[in-house]
This record gives C-alpha cells, sequence and structure tokens, in this order.
C-alpha cells in the first residue's frame, strides 16, 4: 500500500527557510549498548578515540560496513545535516527536518587511520547521485560527511578530488558528496542501531560505483 509519506521522504530539495518541522525537547530514546560489541553508543570513550560522520545512503547497511572494520570502537546510527532538534524516524523521512541518515563512527587512528575510514565510504556507495543512492530516494538518502576535525576536513577535500578523478576516468559524473563541519548528530531510535544485527536475512544492500579508491598517498597529495 501506498502512503504518503512514501512521497514525501522522496523530496529532492532541502527544507526552506520556514519548512522545517519544529522537532522536540528532549532527545529521543535509542540504545545504550552496541547490539554486537556491546560497548556503550554514548560518552566517554577511551581516550585518543576520534569521531566520523558518513552519510551515504540506507544507515542500515552502511553501519554493518563499518562496525566489523579493525580499530572501529563503535558505531551507532542517526541524523545529521539537518536543522530540526531532535527528529523521530518519521519525521526524518518526509524530507522535512533536512537530515541525512549517517553513521556515527568512534574510532582509534592509531589503529585505522581516517584515510581508510574514507576508502570505505567511497567504494561503498555511488557519490555521483545526488538526492538518492540506487533505488532509495530523497534528501535523507544524499552523500555527505560531516568532519569533527580540520585535520579530517583537509584529508577528505583530498581525497575527494582524487576518486573525482578516477571517476571521471571511469565515465562517471561528478562527485555530489556534500563535505561541512559536523554540527548536532541525533541519535536514532534503538530499533535502527545495528539493524541487521538483528535482522541479517534483510535484503538491503549498498552499491558502489565499481571505482576503486586510489592508493592512501595519491589521495594525500591530491588538491
Amino acid at each position: 500500500m501506498f502512503f504518503l509519506s512514501d512521497m514525501l521522504n522522496k523530496r529532492l530539495h532541502l527544507p526552506k527557510a520556514g519548512e522545517a518541522l519544529p522537532g522536540h525537547a528532549r532527545p529521543i530514546r535509542t540504545a545504550t549498548r552496541h547490539r554486537a560489541s556491546k560497548r556503550p553508543l554514548k560518552e566517554p570513550y577511551p581516550q585518543g578515540m576520534e569521531i566520523a560522520l558518513f552519510a551515504m545512503g540506507n544507515f542500515w547497511c552502511a553501519e554493518a560496513l563499518f562496525w566489523k572494520i579493525p580499530g572501529v570502537w563503535v558505531t551507532a546510527v542517526g541524523y545529521a545535516g539537518g536543522s530540526t532538534p531532535n527528529p523521530t524516524y518519521q519525521e526524518v523521512c518526509t524530507g522535512l527536518t533536512g537530515h541525512a541518515e549517517t553513521v556515527r563512527v568512534v574510532f582509534d587512528p592509531g589503529t585505522v587511520p581516517y584515510g581508510e575510514l574514507l576508502k570505505f565510504f567511497w567504494e561503498n556507495h555511488d557519490p555521483t547521485q545526488g538526492m538518492r543512492q540506487g533505488s532509495d530516494i530523497g534528501t535523507i538518502y544524499r552523500s555527505a560527511i560531516y568532519v569533527t576535525t580540520e585535520d579530517q576536513h583537509a584529508a577528505t577535500l583530498a581525497a575527494r578530488d582524487a576518486y573525482q578523478a578516477a571517476l571521471r576516468e571511469a565515465g562517471f559524473a561528478r562527485i555530489t558528496t556534500v563535505v561541512e563541519p559536523a554540527s548536532d548528530f541525533y541519535f536514532a531510535e534503538a530499533e535502527h542501531q545495528q539493524y541487521l544485527s538483528r535482522n541479517p536475512g534483510d535484503s538491503s544492500v549498498l552499491r558502489g560505483a565499481g571505482v576503486r579508491y586510489p592508493a592512501p598517498e595519491v589521495a594525500v597529495g591530491a588538491s
């Protein structure tokens, strides 16, 4: 059955001033621990950990990619890049909060460098699709990286340029990935955290463009 929400979540433009939903004063309830690792989803984290935020389509699938990487301490899914405070999943799906489905990755940079996380990001979705990812259409599925440090910002821009060159050579269009400083991240509801751990038979998948990310030394040297 087709519902109004199915139509609304196919919005291809972010809400203008005055269009965004008002949101909520208090955070939405979520899980306290990661279903797979049993580690706490929220701070405090061990000393030396760094946070990265990746939006690359369906956050159930994206999270499952990252939590398996050695050196990633914990992951969580939620909403970033919007203007509505403490949104619910249903509100985000209308496209009227401005958020993207996002994975929060807490990692040890001494074990897994940020550049390795960028490799997983670029190769596991198609960053040229604008406000969609495959059959998932709407602003909530846009490609974005919300950087938390100046070093992340510089590395991300260099990597984007290097991957753009590789994509262009393969005949792909311009990268539409947004790179912005991180603002508020809102944890999604408990039923969305580590969804594929509870539902391993789910057929949801992310598909990359089939173009390899350049070697780290190429990406770092790009400008």
